[in-house]
């Protein structure tokens, strides 16, 4: 009698060069746009095993993707019969082989051939085909990007057509390479600047070669982020950085004179804050914790809350935000906002500073919090900021406080998306 045999179940081939980068992008883009994750969380485990090249391929294929999309989805739509769901497979790769082909300068052939293994036992011939299609037609992106529809009719609701404007123009180019100076006597080559303490570099310049590095002479760190902190200003007295990671505005209240204790609940983002401690040889005490649960022993003489928020404010270098964060999330922050800003009201000393700021492009982040605040701590006063305080062409709101919009300062390059209101306890 024959002996029955078993059949093992087919094993994948393995992947040919290139497509293990362009398989991780694929995950990549999965996690955002379905699961909903950051583009930063998910690298890891997405680009997992893959050499640092090919990581760092995965990611910018990826994220260049996202910053397109809308136009990528016109152009796959303008070739196909009939209109390939949003999260099929063929559209995902579809998505990955045109961004490479015309907005990464890779050639047609590479990024349809490293493409093609992800939809294996698929509509390989349909990819193929709309691919094809658009290259043969010379198909191009547009110089600016559109916004995903739900965020530009959003954001027009609350700030009108020029700042949508301006937001598609500033996905349109990479943001530009901020740092903060350590002391006024420190200086970087070949750097703009718009502000005390302040150096703009171009675009893709290499941080770790740049002079001043090693010795710690400067950290990075967005103009519009160091607003927060340069509203309290320099002092001797007790500062609490709340949510701190990853840190440039406690080195900022350190090297401005302030004796900071640096808390956030992330232990795994502290360690970049700690670096750069070390790097700089500033001081700060650092406390994990979270903030809902953690108090300090004595009240402070300034308090800086960063708070957590949806960070749509910085979408010109995250732009996974602009396809993962949904009215939902953006009450859940609100919420957690508020919640958090009681807390911190309460470790003011009286004659202090409170200085709370989201890097978020939503008003339910930031100007709603103002009057129920103030209604529930007569305490407190709004302290409005001063011109002088701020960069050169930024002004405040009538009421003192400072909104950073996609368009401000757009011929130095822009800036990231900020609120921050400034307060004194009576």
């Amino acid at each position: 009698m024959a002996r029955p045999t078993t059949r093992r179940p087919a094993e994948r081939e393995p992947d040919a060069p290139g497509v293990p980068a362009r398989r991780a992008a694929l995950r990549l883009l999965d996690a955002v746009l379905r699961r909903g994750l950051a583009l930063e969380q998910a690298l890891d485990s997405a680009a997992q095993g893959l050499a640092p090249n090919d990581r760092g391929l995965a990611h910018a294929i990826a994220a260049e993707a996202l910053r397109r999309l809308p136009d990528l989805d016109a152009l796959i739509d303008s070739a196909t019969r009939q209109r390939l769901p949003d999260d099929a497979k063929a559209r995902f790769a579809l998505r990955i082989a045109l961004v490479q082909a015309i907005a990464l300068g890779t050639p047609g052939h590479a990024a349809i051939s490293t493409v093609l293994p992800l939809v294996d036992g698929g509509p390989r011939k349909l990819v193929h085909g709309v691919f094809g299609t658009l290259m043969r037609g010379n198909a191009t992106l547009p110089d600016v990007p559109m916004l995903p529809d739900a965020v530009a009719l959003r954001w027009q609701a609350h700030w009108g057509d020029a700042m949508v404007q301006a937001a598609c123009e500033a996905i349109a180019t990479p943001p530009p390479l901020d740092l903060s100076l350590k002391n006024d006597g420190v200086t970087v080559e070949d750097a703009a600047s718009l502000a005390p303490r302040h150096a703009r570099l171009e675009p893709g310049t290499s941080v770790p070669d740049l002079p001043g590095f090693a010795e710690g002479d400067w950290w990075v760190q967005d103009l519009a982020a160091s607003i927060p902190a340069r509203l309290i200003g320099a002092g001797t007295g007790t500062a609490l950085d709340l949510c701190a990671a990853p840190g440039g505005k406690t080195l900022q209240l350190a090297a401005a004179g302030w004796q900071v204790t640096a808390v956030d609940v992330a232990e795994n983002r502290l360690a970049r804050l700690r670096e750069n401690l070390e790097r700089t040889g500033l001081s700060a005490q650092i406390v994990a914790a979270d903030l809902l649960t953690w108090s300090p022993a004595a009240p402070a003489d300034a308090v800086l809350l960063d708070a957590p928020c949806s960070a749509t404010g910085i979408f010109r270098r995250h732009p996974d935000v602009l396809h993962r964060v949904r009215p939902s999330l953006i009450a859940e922050m609100a919420e957690l906002q508020a919640r958090l800003l009681d807390r911190a009201a309460a470790w003011v000393k009286p004659g202090g500073t409170l200085v709370f700021a989201t890097c978020s492009l939503e008003p339910k982040e930031g100007e709603a919090h103002l009057a129920p605040f103030l209604a529930a701590h007569p305490e407190f006063e709004l302290v409005p900021a001063t011109a002088d305080e701020l960069p050169a062409g930024i002004s405040p709101r009538d009421d003192g406080s400072v909104r950073i919009l996609p368009g401000m300062l757009a011929e130095q390059s822009g800036l990231d998306g900020f609120f921050i209101a400034r307060f004194r306890r009576r």
